[in-house]
């Protein structure tokens, strides 16, 4: 692998201008497809073989006429009983024709034939059917749609259009550039060179841009959910600049050491570059273990993820090396231009030193010392880190799972009005309302089970209201409205949706089903609890095998498998104490505490897991790099160290940067991701990787390396640390001192 990859960062190098002209052309290409090929993101959220999608698809079926979007228009008079007089009434079949008559719409209820009015005559709620489901509303309905009621508002009316219908999809807005900013800045600290940092960062770019154009030109032929691209996003922006940070930073040291520009890319690439690959396989194998789930909302976000990290791996490996052969030896800080300039000398093809010599290494910086004194000190540094992970760990048992609702949205938004109007004049129950689904194989069958149904859930507890049954044409099919005391995210409603459903199983001769956002939640919890021990052995098993083809070790890879679980219990602790217990909650710009997004523990265990193994290998490969070219395994795991934790710490600063910005984003779910994995890199990178590994690898010494005889010949040698490279090429770095 090392050689493999040598060869292709001088090759890339050689021939510099026609790789970034291609990169160029794949770019403007993948650009113009996604111009011509885009396709609607999506935003249902499909569960097969769940309870409340097949109560969907039936409702669907039987009732085609209501299944598009929905809308809720929340009205509140001036004072109480306005409702009930001449002029509150002439308001409110004012707005019922305006809703009719808007766009899109087939047609609104009027609240006084139903008794959507509330009992002190003041608040009633317009039901508004629209004739297509979400992704099918244009920007231009919605609009309408949101500007209904002015001529009632201009009287002193409040008039507050909501509903599933205006759940919009998250924008990227200028927040997410301050990530990229704190990048650049990292990045300038890190090398002292603008050149260096503006070339890894380009370098980056590049590759998201390759990557999320290809991205969204295939939005024309898969259904692309409008989480994913954001996801992409963050994922492909991090890891390409971590990726290219790497490459650049072997390249800088190598130049240091004497070597000319050709050979000191060569290898970069064949050993740090080896590095990268591995470490985007990673991320690859935990995002695409997402299709195991089989939800396919779930299986597009990984694979579209996965995708853009690939492509960041394959910039970083080609064209980074094009982009360094431009710079030459700019990518140094001014002082140490002139210590490393190149003597005149043979062809670089016979690989003579560039420089007759080179800097005496600075063992003095701070990544020495940290590894020395981590080693000195290991069984504490042990025991305190485990105690403090295991402290914030403590709010993880109490993590509760559900889909975001309109209560949970931004202050000030639509949606978040019409709920909050819709709950102070009509309780919370309504704004979450269930659907009950009674299907029999005759007209006979529905019309017996539908009394017996209704007796049943409106003995069920915290239940407010059923609504009278509607029935489809065939008589076959009948839907019951279910308002709950209690909000859609509250406890108690998971306890009703759990409670219907057992009263009601056993209805002779019909299916019974329950769905609303509630159920929806519940179901997709299950769904994913049932899902997560299979994708965890999956993921963590076939990440194993690869760490064990890296490092030659059985120790190291379950070391790092362990690592990551504390990593992840932590976050998830302190996620949960921030979004749903509410702890120092407008830091991150959250007013409204709440369940956790039913998807996001398995979808952050996915991906912190893959960002996990990153900073393992970078880390440990160096300190392997250095074990089998003659260091003892303690000068190794403090030499290793030294040598990648400034690049780490970069790195992961970078990381936190780039998913915070996402913190900034109004929408709840990009808001708690963005915090997660920003908290996860934290955990990770500074308190497990750097400093609980090099504990441990010092208290196991030569025993980190060791792999049983068998097990040696049976797994082939990738060679990322560039042994056979060394053996292949003379080595020409000169001695340090």
């Amino acid at each position: 692998m090392a050689t493999l990859l040598y060869r292709l960062g001088r090759g890339a190098l050689r021939r510099r201008r026609l790789v970034v002209a291609l990169w160029l052309v794949v770019l403007v290409a993948a650009g113009l497809a996604a111009a011509t090929l885009r396709g609607p993101t999506a935003s249902n959220f499909t569960m097969p073989s769940t309870e409340s999608q097949r109560a969907l698809d039936l409702l669907a079926e039987q009732f085609p006429v209501a299944s598009g979007t929905t809308g809720t228009i929340a009205v509140k008079a001036p004072a109480d009983g306005q409702l009930a007089g001449a002029e509150g009434q002439t308001v409110l079949r004012e707005l019922v024709r305006e809703a009719s008559a808007l766009p899109g719409v087939v047609g609104a209820v009027d609240p006084l034939q139903v008794g959507a009015v509330s009992p002190d005559g003041r608040y009633a709620l317009v039901q508004v059917q629209f004739a297509n489901g979400f992704d099918g509303v244009t920007d231009e309905q919605r609009t309408a749609y949101e500007e209904v009621g002015a001529a009632a508002e201009a009287q002193g009316w409040q008039v507050a259009p909501g509903g599933e219908v205006l759940g919009g999809e998250p924008e990227v807005g200028s927040t997410e550039a301050l990530g990229v900013l704190v990048a650049a800045i990292v990045l300038v600290i890190t090398f002292g060179s603008l050149v260096a940092a503006g070339m890894t960062l380009l370098n980056a770019l590049i590759g998201v841009g390759v990557g999320m154009a290809g991205l969204f030109a295939l939005s024309g032929v898969i259904e692309l959910t409008s989480t994913a691209p954001i996801l992409a996003l963050m994922l492909g922006l991090a890891v390409g600049i971590d990726y290219s940070l790497f490459i650049t930073s072997r390249h800088r040291q190598n130049l240091i050491d004497g070597l000319s520009p050709e050979e000191a890319v060569g290898r970069a690439v064949g050993t740090a570059g080896s590095a990268v690959v591995f470490a985007g396989a990673t991320v690859v194998i935990a995002l695409a273990g997402l299709a195991v789930v089989n939800i396919p909302f779930l299986t597009v976000m990984g694979l579209a993820a996965a995708g853009t990290v690939t492509v960041a791996v394959l910039v970083a490996i080609t064209l980074q090396p094009a982009l360094l052969g431009f710079a030459g030896r700019r990518v140094l800080p001014r002082r140490l231009r002139s210590a490393t300039a190149a003597a005149p000398g043979p062809d670089l093809d016979d690989h003579q030193p560039a420089a007759a010599t080179a800097p005496t290494e600075d063992r003095s910086a701070f990544g020495f010392r940290w590894a020395r004194l981590v080693t000195r000190f290991r069984v504490p540094v042990i025991l305190l880190s485990l105690l403090g992970l295991g402290l914030l760990a403590l709010p993880t048992p109490d993590m509760r799972l559900a889909l975001p609702d309109p209560s949970t949205a931004a202050v000030g938004s639509p949606e978040r009005v019409s709920s909050d109007l819709t709950t102070e004049g009509f309780g919370p129950g309504f704004t979450g309302r269930l659907a009950v689904v009674v299907a029999g194989d005759t007209p006979q069958a529905t019309s017996a089970a539908v009394p017996q149904v209704t007796a049943l859930i409106q003995g069920t507890e915290n239940v407010l209201a059923v609504a009278p049954p509607q029935v489809s044409p065939d008589g076959r099919t009948a839907l019951l409205g279910v308002v709950p005391k209690t909000g859609p995210t509250d406890e108690a409603t998971e306890t009703v949706v759990n409670d219907i459903r057992d009263a009601v199983r056993g209805i002779p001769d019909a299916e019974v089903l329950l769905t609303g956002v509630t159920a929806v939640g519940i179901d997709v919890s299950e769904k994913l609890s049932d899902a997560l021990p299979v994708y965890l052995l999956l993921v963590v098993g076939l990440s194993i095998l690869l760490l064990m083809l890296v490092f030659r070790s059985l120790l190291v890879p379950i070391k790092a498998a362990l690592g990551f679980l504390l990593t992840v219990a932590a976050t998830f602790g302190i996620t949960v104490a921030v979004f749903q217990q509410g702890h120092l909650a407008s830091l991150v710009g959250l007013d409204s505490p709440a369940p956790l997004i039913s998807f996001l523990p398995i979808l952050l265990i996915g991906i912190l897991f893959g960002l996990a193994m990153d900073y393992e290998v970078f880390l440990v490969s160096r300190m392997r790099e250095d074990y089998v070219h003659g260091e003892t395994a303690g000068q190794a795991t403090i030499s290793g160290m030294g040598h990648g934790a400034r690049v780490v710490t970069a790195a992961a600063l970078i990381m936190i940067s780039v998913f915070g910005g996402f913190v900034f984003l109004e929408d709840p779910v990009i808001k708690s991701m963005g915090f997660a994995l920003a908290i996860g890199v934290a955990i990770d990178a500074f308190v497990v990787r750097m400093t609980i590994v090099p504990a441990v690898m010092s208290l196991l010494g030569d025993r980190a390396w060791w792999l049983p005889r068998w097990l040696n010949r049976a797994l082939p040698n990738v060679d990322i640390e560039g042994e056979g490279l060394r053996t292949e090429l003379p080595d020409h770095v000169p001695t340090r001192v």
